[in-house]
């Protein structure tokens, strides 16, 4: 007697209609609340490492706005000629021309050269980024200006980790503006990647000190420090508006691309300055 055996093939139930999860035709127009992207383009200093993630959070709260970066390389902050031979305008244009493909609404330069080279330059770059790719640019520096002169600021203290003579640079190029630096603090160091390795707890302690002088801002000026995180916390404890570069390039470039700076919430009073 021989036995056979049956080969039963089970096959599943077809999943009841409710469970199964509607695709939309390719046609269908979904439902969204983003606004008109807001595309900034930020030049950053090849050695940097605060800048980039700083930007991006203080540009998330802004709808539709992302933050876009572009390198040229600066490894040094001195009065050598090499160290100022690393701002030379042709590779800041190359990079600028890179964010030009990604068609940003503005360019920034997040970076303070002009702090030790002059003003002139960063008014001369913005023209010339302007000429090369018909972007709006904006920098760190002329940014701080603007917003200096808004507030009739003649009475700065100035937070830096440069050098004494690039400090010294500084403090000069704002007398020129009739801006006295009342007050101000420097770690003398010139190797860009150390600069965010300084703490922000030792930031907030260097400007306590320059506080006691009774500026009418500080400034944390060098876009590889964590400061801007500091800001809400300083002004409540100082009453003083703290102005970070890094910030302050953001304030520029949603400016130049045609958005309300005040969009920005808890990073400092200088985001809802008109």
């Amino acid at each position: 007697m021989s036995t056979v055996l049956t080969k039963v093939t089970m096959i599943a139930a077809p999943a009841s209609p409710k469970m199964e999860r509607p695709i939309p035709p390719p046609t269908a127009t979904l439902p969204t609340t983003m606004t008109r992207p807001i595309r900034l383009g930020v030049l950053t200093p090849s050695s940097n490492t605060a800048l980039e993630p700083l930007t991006s959070a203080i540009v998330a709260g802004v709808p539709g706005c992302s933050a876009h970066f572009s390198r040229f390389t600066v490894t040094e902050i001195a009065l050598s000629a090499q160290a100022l031979g690393q701002f030379d305008d042709s590779k800041i244009l190359a990079a600028a021309e890179l964010l030009a493909d990604a068609k940003v609404d503005a360019i920034g330069w997040s970076g303070t050269s002009s702090g030790w080279l002059g003003f002139e330059r960063d008014r001369a770059l913005c023209e010339h980024i302007r000429e090369r790719t018909g972007i709006p640019a904006t920098t760190a520096v002329l940014a701080l200006n603007e917003l200096l002169a808004l507030r009739d600021v003649t009475r700065l203290a100035l937070v830096t980790p440069y050098t004494g003579d690039v400090q010294q640079r500084i403090v000069d190029n704002y007398a020129s503006l009739g801006i006295e630096v009342v007050a101000e603090r420097h770690l003398g160091i010139r190797v860009n990647h150390d600069f965010a390795r300084v703490e922000p707890e030792r930031l907030l302690a260097l400007m306590r000190e320059t506080a006691a002088a009774r500026p009418q801002a500080i400034t944390t000026f060098c876009t590889n420090l964590r400061a801007a995180t500091l800001a809400e916390a300083l002004e409540r404890e100082l009453d003083i508006p703290l102005l970070d570069t890094v910030s302050t390039t953001v304030w520029g470039l949603l400016r130049a691309a045609g958005a309300d700076p005040a969009a920005v919430q808890g990073w400092g009073r200088m985001f809802g300055w008109r």
